[in-house]
């Protein structure tokens, strides 16, 4: 637990000469200040060398491992209990233009080293030992009470040197409910394409903090309003006045981002941020796809199909993990399906949806009841509390892990003398279609035999 990592780093330090001369400093005191849950980590910062100071914690038992160090940058890391703790010298910072790495970094003051972070809300310190909240600037205080974002210097200086910044101005505008100053939104207006010096993993790093949010919507449409969207979301920006059809109050972009605001991801396995990506992208295709027919009515047929496709190739180029795109473009693809519910289906029909959505059949429907209740409400839409019902009374029938092929690929290569060839995968797919549709039995491997003896047959 925290309290417990700060009683030892104060025992371990007390008597020494680090007593008294050690703050805590940034998210910890500014969450602490707010009354709101405090970090899982913390940050320490003295005027002296953080090196010598984390090597002293590892040598007294007081920090779990050797530190990790970063002498450039005078910072290290170490774990005490479950806490990390990064302890970062006081320093000021030089940077060169075309790079938000530092050309130089000395060491410094607590004033100088404040002035040299993103926000005067995170300039604030706590002394370890007693407790008393430093002020360094005489202004973070007061832009903390009065819910105001603003950098410690000229905002252009302070986005000009690290662009993220600007990103993370958005996140805590939205997070912490504050306002930004004007002169630090005009600075970001105005500096918006020098994100383009940030590496695209640091950018989705802060853009996942931001979809993670319960207020990810509103953090959206202030990316688009600083344009700081069209330096890494260029695929979002046509849904922006998109038009739609009668079912629809919004644009797709406006639609959009109600479906991020209604979507529910408590209690479920996958990451808040990752069904809200789901809800941002479920429309993407729209744009692309949109079509008007004689009678002026507006289509877009297969969106979700070429939405798909636009979604694994942005969410690549963010550097996503293989696991996350594969989630979030499976409810994309799939997230026309239960809309079209109606009581006329087939069990087959649900079987096959269960089958298709596996493991994200939950968000598949959170993101429809999401998707429904970003719409017109005076519409009429599927009943997918009728379709849940379906649902059930289908899977405690039979199970969904018995709707697979009774025969397995090794043995009808052995039986037809087939090496591993996309035919073989072709019958195993046959086979599981006529187990979901109530044609074979999943334990019928002599009736499975004569249906893939004449499937191939056919193919032949």
């Amino acid at each position: 637990m925290l309290s417990e990592t700060l009683n030892r780093l104060r025992a371990g330090l007390a008597g020494t000469p680090y007593e008294g001369k050690v703050y805590l400093v940034g998210g910890y005191v500014r969450d602490k200040l707010l009354g709101r849950p405090l970090p899982s980590d913390i940050d320490l910062v003295l005027e002296g060398d953080a090196l010598v100071l984390a090597q002293f914690l590892y040598e007294r038992g007081i920090a779990d491992h050797h530190p990790v160090t970063y002498p450039r940058f005078g910072t290290a890391m170490v774990h005490v209990g479950d806490t990390l703790v990064e302890l970062v010298t006081a320093r000021a910072e030089s940077y060169h233009d075309a790079s938000r790495k530092p050309q130089e970094v000395r060491p410094a003051t607590l004033r100088a080293d404040a002035l040299r972070r993103d926000f005067t809300v995170n300039t604030l310190l706590e002394n370890l030992h007693t407790g008393e909240i430093v002020d360094p600037l005489g202004v973070g205080l007061t832009d903390l009470q009065a819910k105001i974002l603003r950098t410690p210097r000229d905002p252009h200086e302070t986005f000009y040197e690290d662009p993220l910044r600007m990103l993370r101005a958005v996140r805590f505008a939205v997070q912490l409910g504050f306002t930004i100053d004007p002169t630090t939104y005009q600075a970001i207006l105005e500096q918006a394409d020098r994100l383009a010096i940030v590496s695209i993993e640091r950018i989705q790093t802060e853009f996942t903090r931001l979809m993670d949010l319960p207020q990810a919507a509103a953090g959206l449409q202030m990316l688009l309003d600083t344009r700081l969207l069209h330096q890494f979301g260029q695929p979002l920006l046509p849904m922006v006045g998109c038009t739609q059809n009668e079912y629809h109050l919004y644009d797709v972009w406006g639609h959009s981002l109600k479906t991020v605001e209604q979507v529910n991801p408590e209690g479920l396995d996958m990451p808040a941020w990752e069904l809200r990506l789901a809800a941002l992208l479920h429309d993407v295709g729209k744009p692309a796809t949109r079509t008007v027919d004689a009678q002026g009515e507006v289509h877009f047929y297969e969106h979700d199909r070429v939405g798909a496709q636009i979604a694994a190739d942005w969410l690549r180029f963010l550097r996503y993990s293989n696991a996350t795109i594969e989630r979030v473009v499976t409810l994309v693809k799939l997230h026309m399906r239960p809309g079209f519910y109606t009581p006329e289906w087939k069990d087959s029909a649900v079987r096959r949806l269960i089958r298709d959505a596996g493991e994200l059949l939950e968000p598949l429907l959170r993101l429809v009841e999401a998707d429904i209740k970003a719409q017109r409400h005076d519409v009429p839409h599927a009943d997918l509390a009728a379709l849940r019902a379906r649902i059930q009374q289908v899977q405690a029938v039979q199970s969904p892990q018995k709707w697979r092929s009774p025969l397995t690929g090794e043995q009808i290569m052995q039986r037809f003398g087939l090496k591993p060839c996309p035919l073989v995968g072709q019958i195993k797919t046959y086979l599981e279609e006529q187990v979901i549709e109530g044609n074979l039995a999943p334990d019928d491997v002599e009736g499975a035999w004569q249906l893939a003896e004449r499937y191939l047959q056919h193919k032949q």
